[in-house]
């Protein structure tokens, strides 16, 4: 009996092997045959109304063209004031601001229906001129004034036997337009560059503007848009520069008060003084 133990053994193992075998095929098999399950994407659909957005950067004064705006769709309840749904109705517009690519094109941001140039004119205030002024490259601040910006004009001049004055003829003027004009200053020589920048000024700025480019010397002081101030001065003179060096003058000490006392003993009268 004991002899065929092993024989035992490795019967019992191999039926068990058979088995699990039979099993596991069986499991494998209804896996297959069952169908695969679907799995149902819940697609999120936008619902918005299409308006009318900057395709690329537009300056002020540009004329509006099919290919630089197109259309996007924009949520129903955070509609801009003033938005346009067709290109068609922006055709030939002109802007009186600058946008920025996918910005939505406002009718707060574009001129009159009935203006259809662009330039200066598009941008120009109705009550208002636009006046040019020559000057060169040291007055015209290379690299920081740009169209819309906002400055102070000043002036230097003959003041009499006074010598020279500097005085800020116009404040907070804004700037339209820079550009660059060729000019012959003597009719021997080659024609140079001259910048020109024009101002958006009232009659009255207009003959102050033009009496100090041509009776003196213009700078200009490029404002910060958050200062509308305006503050009048009297202007700064050769004495005035020359005063802000000077150390304070000496201050003189004060005479001491002496008081006097009249002393009186009976007809006699005496002063005392201290």
């Amino acid at each position: 009996m004991f002899q065929n133990r092993p024989g035992v053994f490795l019967g019992l193992a191999v039926g068990i092997a058979l088995v699990t075998a039979i099993l596991a095929y069986n499991w494998f098999q209804k896996q297959r045959q069952q169908a695969p399950q679907v799995v149902e994407q819940q697609v999120m659909t936008f619902e918005g109304v299409t308006i009318a957005v900057a395709s690329t950067d537009m300056a002020w004064g540009t004329p509006i063209t099919k290919e630089m705006i197109r259309e996007v769709p924009f949520p129903e309840e955070s509609l801009p004031v003033g938005y346009f749904k067709k290109l068609e109705d922006l055709k030939g517009r002109v802007l009186l601001s600058h946008v920025k690519r996918n910005e939505p094109i406002l009718e707060s941001k574009l001129a009159p229906i009935d203006i259809k140039t662009g330039g200066v004119t598009a941008v120009l205030d109705p009550s208002k001129r636009a006046m040019a002024v020559k000057v060169n490259e040291v007055v015209a601040l290379p690299g920081f004034i740009k169209p819309g910006d906002r400055v102070d004009i000043m002036v230097t001049f003959a003041n009499g036997k006074k010598g020279q004055i500097t005085k800020t003829a116009l404040e907070n003027m804004k700037v339209l337009a820079i550009g660059t004009q060729m000019e012959r200053v003597v009719e021997s020589e080659k024609p140079v560059p001259v910048k020109i920048i024009t101002f958006e000024v009232t009659l009255i700025e207009a003959e102050k503007l033009a009496m100090a480019s041509n009776g003196g010397q213009i700078r200009l002081a490029l404002r910060s848009p958050l200062n509308i101030a305006v503050k009048k001065t009297r202007g700064a003179t050769f004495n005035d520069l020359q005063a802000s060096y000077q150390a304070a003058p000496p201050k003189k000490a004060k005479k001491k008060l002496r008081e006097r006392v009249e002393v009186i003993k009976g007809s006699a009268t005496s002063v005392l003084k201290f």
